[in-house]
C-alpha cells in the first residue's frame, strides 16, 4: 500500500508527457510575459486596502517593514519555486513538483488543495471586481437592479451577474489562447502600475514628517481571537502576540503576506514558457521583486499623507487623499482597483485549469479533461467547466469566510514545495538544474519555517474547513485516482516504468 501511495512520477516521463499531440500546450509565453502574470496577479486589493488595515491596527508607519517581512517569507518560497519550475517546466505547479519529488498521495493532496484555492481566490477576486465597477456605475448615475448586482436581493434571492459575467468572459479569454491572455494582461498590468505609480509620486508631495512619529507605535498586548497563534506562541516562548511594537510588525506580515499571494500561479505556466529553464526564475523572482518594492513605497507615502491611527481601514489610499483637499483621486485609485482585479481573476482561472489539466493527464482525475483544443493547444474542457463552476460561485455564494481558505492553501504549498526541492536534490542529484536554490537545505527549512509561521495566524475556522476539504479528496483519490493513476500498477511495465501512451513506441 505504501509503495502505490508514495511511488514518484520520473522527471523525464513528466517531460515526455507534453510532448503527446493530444495533450500538448502551445508554447508562446517568454520572461516578459511571465513577469507580467506575476505582477497582474499579486497587486490586487491588497495594495489597496490592507496597507491601512495593518497600519492601524498592528504595525503604525512600520507597516512598511511588515510588507519587507512578508516579502522576504515569499522570497524564500520563490527560491525554491524557481528552481522546481525551470527543472520540471510541466504545466501543474506544486502538483508536478510534489509527484516527482514526494509521491502520488502527497501530490494528489497538494493538487486537491490547489484547486480549491485557485477556485474560491478567483470567485472572490470577482465579487471584489464587481463591487468596485457597481461603485463607479453608481458615481456615474447608473444603478444596477438590486437582484442583479448582490446576492441578497429582492425576497432573499439575488444573483451578482457582473461576477459571473467577468468569469464566463475571461474563461472564453483562456480558451483561445494564452498569448491573446497575456497581451490583455499587459494592456491591464500597464494601466495598474501607472495608477500606482501615480499614487506613490503624488502622494509624496503630502507626506508630513510628523506622521511618522513614532514610526514603531509602543507595543500594546492583544487577544489573538480564536487564531492558533496565541496558545502555540505562549507555549513555545512565554509571550503573547500584540499589537504595534517589534512584534507588532511581525504580526502584520502574516496579514500583508496576504498582499503577495499569486506569484506562484507563474509557475503552472511553465509549460507553455519558451524557454522556461531561463525564464520561470525571471519570471517568479522579477515579479516578487518589483511588487514588494511597490508595496513599500505605497505604504510609506499613506503614512506619511496621514496619521495611522486616523487612516481608513475600507480605502486608505482613496480617504487619504481626501484628507488632504484632492478628492479627485479616490475615483482614480477605485478604477486602478476596478481594473487591476480583471486580471488578478484571470490569472487564478489559469492557474487552476492548468492543476486541473495536469492532474487528469496523470489520470488522477478523469482523462477527457486531458486533451487540448485542436487549434487553440488550451485545455479547453477544463477551462469552460471550471469557469461555469467559478461563475456560478461568484454569483451566488456568499464568499467572505471562505476566503482564508485560499490562504491557507498557499502556505500549504508553499512548504511541500520547499520539503520537495530537498528530497530531490538527495533522490536525484544528477537532474541538471538550469537554477539552484541557494543554500540548500537552510533556504527550504526557512521558507517551511516561514510558512508555519503564518499559518498559525489563521483562525481556527479557516483549519477545520481546510480540514475538511483534505477529507474529501482523500475519499476521491481513493475511490477514483488511485485505480486509474497512470502509475498504477496495471500501466507499469515489470522494469517498473511506465508503459508508453498507446500507439506510441516504446
Amino acid at each position: 500500500m505504501s509503495s502505490t501511495l508514495f511511488r514518484t512520477k520520473k522527471v523525464e516521463q513528466s517531460i515526455l508527457d507534453t510532448e503527446e499531440p493530444e495533450h500538448a500546450l502551445k508554447k508562446s509565453l517568454s520572461a516578459l510575459d511571465l513577469t507580467v502574470f506575476g505582477v497582474g496577479v499579486i497587486i490586487g486589493t491588497g495594495i489597496f486596502v490592507l496597507t491601512g488595515t495593518v497600519a492601524k491596527n498592528n504595525a503604525g508607519p512600520a507597516v512598511a517593514l511588515a510588507f519587507v517581512a512578508a516579502g522576504v517569507a515569499c522570497a524564500l518560497a520563490a527560491l525554491c519555486y524557481a528552481e522546481f519550475a525551470s527543472t520540471l517546466p510541466v504545466a501543474g505547479s506544486a502538483y508536478t513538483f510534489s509527484y516527482a519529488s514526494l509521491g502520488e498521495l502527497p501530490a494528489w493532496i497538494i493538487g486537491w488543495d490547489l484547486v480549491l484555492e485557485f477556485a474560491l481566490g478567483t470567485a472572490v477576486v470577482a465579487v471584489g471586481w464587481s463591487g468596485y465597477i457597481q461603485s463607479l456605475m453608481d458615481n456615474a448615475g447608473w444603478e444596477m437592479p438590486v437582484a442583479l448586482g448582490s446576492r441578497e436581493g429582492a425576497d432573499g434571492f439575488g444573483f451578482d451577474i457582473l461576477a459571473a459575467a467577468l468569469v464566463l468572459v475571461l474563461t472564453v479569454v483562456l480558451v483561445i489562447g494564452m498569448k491573446l491572455s497575456a497581451r490583455i494582461t499587459s494592456v491591464v498590468v500597464a494601466i495598474k502600475v501607472a495608477v500606482v505609480l501615480t499614487v506613490i509620486i503624488a502622494g509624496a508631495f503630502f507626506i508630513e514628517g510628523k506622521n511618522y512619529d513614532p514610526f514603531i507605535p509602543k507595543a500594546q498586548t492583544v487577544d489573538a481571537g480564536d487564531s492558533l497563534q496565541a496558545p502555540l506562541i505562549q507555549l513555545m516562548f512565554g509571550w503573547a502576540p500584540s499589537n504595534f511594537g517589534v512584534m507588532g510588525i511581525f504580526t502584520a506580515a502574516s496579514v500583508v503576506f496576504f498582499a503577495f499571494i499569486g506569484f506562484d500561479v507563474v509557475a503552472t505556466a511553465a509549460e507553455e514558457t519558451r524557454n522556461p529553464q531561463r525564464d520561470m526564475p525571471r519570471g517568479i523572482l522579477g515579479s516578487l521583486i518589483i511588487c514588494t518594492t511597490l508595496y513599500v513605497l505605497v505604504s510609506i507615502v499613506v503614512t506619511g499623507m496621514q496619521n495611522y491611527s486616523r487612516l481608513s481601514v475600507d480605502a486608505p489610499l482613496a480617504d487619504a487623499f481626501k484628507e488632504t483637499g484632492h478628492p479627485w483621486f479616490a475615483g482614480f485609485i477605485s478604477f486602478g482597483a476596478a481594473v487591476g482585479l480583471t486580471t488578478v481573476c484571470m490569472i487564478l482561472l489559469l492557474g487552476q485549469t492548468r492543476v486541473f489539466f495536469a492532474m487528469s493527464r496523470d489520470g488522477l482525475l478523469p482523462r477527457f479533461f486531458s486533451h487540448v483544443h485542436p487549434r487553440f493547444k488550451t485545455p479547453h474542457r477544463p477551462t469552460i467547466l471550471l469557469g461555469v463552476i467559478i461563475a456560478i460561485l461568484a454569483g451566488f455564494t456568499p464568499l467572505t469566510e471562505l476566503a482564508a481558505l485560499v490562504n491557507i492553501g498557499t502556505l500549504f504549498a508553499f512548504v511541500v514545495v520547499a520539503i520537495g526541492v530537498i528530497i530531490l536534490r538527495r533522490t536525484r542529484p544528477d537532474l541538471h538544474r538550469s537554477f539552484r536554490t541557494p543554500w540548500v537545505p537552510v533556504i527550504p527549512i526557512l521558507s517551511v519555517c516561514a510558512s508555519l509561521w503564518l499559518m498559525i495566524n489563521l483562525p481556527a475556522e479557516t483549519w477545520l474547513r481546510f480540514a475538511v476539504w483534505m477529507v474529501a479528496g482523500f475519499v476521491v483519490y481513493f475511490l477514483y485516482g488511485r485505480s486509474h493513476s497512470r502509475l498504477s500498477r496495471h500501466e507499469e511495465t515489470p522494469s517498473g516504468d511506465v508503459a508508453p501512451p498507446p500507439g506510441r513506441g516504446a
